[in-house]
Formats: structure tokens, sequence, C-alpha cells
């Protein structure tokens, strides 16, 4: 027979929202996942609060909704309040009740400070990578490194010169020589003009930096600096001298041909970094013959291959970062508040991999 049809349904429901979501769902062990990395941060965000006071919403919880944020690609803290509100797997996973009330957006602005004061999300990456699941899945020898660039939440009429002598609006700058020694952005100063590649149009980024271990494809540190021709190899000289060091051993860095000079793969090997660099033997604009900073002395040995074929993957990180993450545009202003969103990005991309990783 039909059924009868209600428009509002029952006022009352009995169903926990622990028993709404499939047994299958994906978010269920990376969930159980980030629980037990919190409980062990537990000290460390116990210190960002005063120990009197109105209680303030816990950081476990704002943790979970910004990790939320990146998993799904919400644009805005707003727009993740609004889904927060009527979205049962989401409260599920921050930890709200049904009847619960979600928070003010502008709640992420003042902790989302403490949270990257406090080396937070640094120190979520450390306690993940440390995790008993987790060590036994990375290499510790074997690594690559790579950056991107990550657009600045600015346009181009901002960028005006620095001594004040512009007298337009800045919306008309063809024909004018801009730079970043004299020119800056008066939305977010700490963006920098960059051009991605010859015959591109030049555009207001920041440059992310991120080192992967070779045996699956783990993010295990990243940085972001200001975008210039030079960042990606400091960058790499300053996590890799921390890698080898943490792991008291000679290691390998994969590297793509931007890496190869001369100074840059000199100071690997004072790292004691054995540097796998692709070659760039391609002609100068000139026409010149370019040398290779890397010899067959490096090229001979089979690890070399290896690391090569390797550092393919690490695209895949800034690929999902971009495509589903939050990397491609920042909406934060200043390197402090985009390099938090860029360790956010690792996180949220090793938590999605790690619960496959482990089932295999």
């Amino acid at each position: 027979m039909r059924g009868a049809f209600e428009d509002q349904g029952g006022l009352f429901s009995y169903i926990s929202p622990e028993a709404r979501i499939p047994a299958s769902h994906p978010l269920r062990k990376i969930r159980e996942l980030v629980r037990e990395v919190l409980s062990e941060l537990n000290r460390s965000l116990g210190k960002l609060y005063a120990s009197e006071g109105r209680p303030s919403i816990p950081p476990e919880q704002l943790l979970s909704a910004l990790l939320l944020q990146v998993f799904y690609g919400i644009r805005s803290e707003r727009q993740l309040m609004e889904q927060l509100d009527y979205n049962l797997l989401y409260r599920w996973f921050v930890g709200l009740s049904p009847d619960d009330l979600v928070w003010d957006p502008t709640t992420f602005t003042k902790n989302r400070d403490r949270l990257q004061n406090g080396e937070v999300f640094t120190k979520f990456m450390s306690k993940l990578l440390n995790h008993p699941q987790v060590k036994p899945l990375l290499s510790d020898e074997h690594f690559s490194v790579d950056g991107t660039l990550i657009e600045a939440w600015a346009s181009q009429k901002s960028f005006r010169p620095k001594d004040g002598s512009g007298d337009d609006d800045g919306a008309n700058f063809h024909g004018q020589k801009r730079k970043n020694d004299t020119h800056a952005s008066t939305s977010d100063p700490d963006s920098r003009l960059y051009r991605k590649a010859a015959g591109r149009e030049a555009k207001l980024y920041y440059m992310g930096h991120a080192t992967m271990e070779n045996r699956h494809g783990l993010a295990v540190a990243g940085m972001v600096t200001h975008a210039n021709g030079t960042a990606e190899r400091r960058a790499a000289e300053i996590m890799l001298e921390a890698r080898s060091k943490a792991v008291g051993r000679r290691i390998t860095a994969g590297e793509d041909k931007a890496y190869d000079t001369a100074d840059h793969v000199a100071n690997l090997r004072a790292s004691n970094v054995t540097p796998h660099v692709t070659q760039n033997n391609s002609p100068t604009k000139t026409g010149k013959s370019r040398r290779s900073a890397i010899d067959e002395r490096t090229t001979r040995h089979e690890g070399y291959g290896m690391s090569q074929t390797r550092l393919a993957m690490i695209e895949c990180i800034f690929g999902w970062g971009k495509q589903h993450g939050t990397m491609r545009k920042t909406k934060h202003r200043g390197i402090r508040r985009v390099a938090a969103d860029f360790m956010l990005n690792l996180i949220a991309y090793n938590l999605i991999r790690i619960p496959k990783l482990v089932a295999a």
C-alpha cells in the first residue's frame, strides 16, 4: 500500500550520528588516527590557553574542522560553519552532537593565530609521522624535494610603488616596469611578483616546498617562502639538512633539473646529502651548452635511476592540494598564515593516504 507523506517527520531522533555513518566510510579510519594524534598533543594544546576564565572551543574540534575544510575543498570558514550546521557527517567527525550550536566563523580568526604561534600544525605532522602505524611506512634514507607556486590573495592593482609615487588606482600598469625591489602589494606585502615560465604572465605568488619520503610518497616536511629564483634551492637545503641530522646518516635527495647548480649540489653534499638531481644539459638562451653539476660518479649508481622514477610522485602532493585542497589560491595573507595552511594541506594529504597504505 502507499505510504502516507509527512512533511516534517518525527520531532526527536534516537539514532546517534555514530550509527548513521557507514562502517566503510573512509573518514572513520582518518578520524581514529586524528584522535590518537590529538591525544598526544594534549599537553602542548593546554599550554596555549589560560588556566582560568571562560572555557573556549576545544582546539581538537577546531583542528578537526580545519582538516574537513581541506578534505572537501571548502572555500571559507563561513561556508564551513554553514555545512557543519546541517551535515551530520561533519558534526560526527568534529565531535559535535546534533543539538550543539556551531561557532561563529570569526572564531577561527584568533584561534588560528593561537594554533599557528604554538606550532601546532608542525607538531601534529611530527606526531603523525611517528605514529606506530605510520612510522614503518616511511623511508629514512631516500627522499625527494620540489616546490610549487601558491597564488596570493592579492590583485595586480594592489602592486604599487613602495615610495607612494603612483598617482592612479593601479589598474593600468601596461608598459610600466614593476619589480619586487621597487613595488609591493598593499593588501599582502609578503607576496612577490613572479613569472611561472617564459611567456607567462607575472602574478603575485608564494612558493611552497615539500620533502617526500620515497617509499610510499608521504610528505615529511614543508615550508613556505617568498617567490624568487633561488627559493627552491635554499628551502631544499634547509629541509634536507634537518632531515639528515634527524636520521643521523647520509640520505639521498631526488630533485628536478631546476636544482642543477654547482653551489646547490656542493651545499647538499656538505650537509651529508647525496644529490640525485636531474641533469640539465639543455642549451642556454644565448645558445651556449650548459654543463650539469651531476656527473657519472652519481648517475652510474642504480639508486640515481630509482630516485628519478620516484620524483614524479611529489607532484601528486601538489596536485591533490590544488585540485581538492586549498593550495591553488590561498585565502590567507602573510607568509606565516600561508605556511600554516600549506602544512595543513600536507597533513590532510597524508591522512588520506595512510589508511589505504596500512590496509594494504
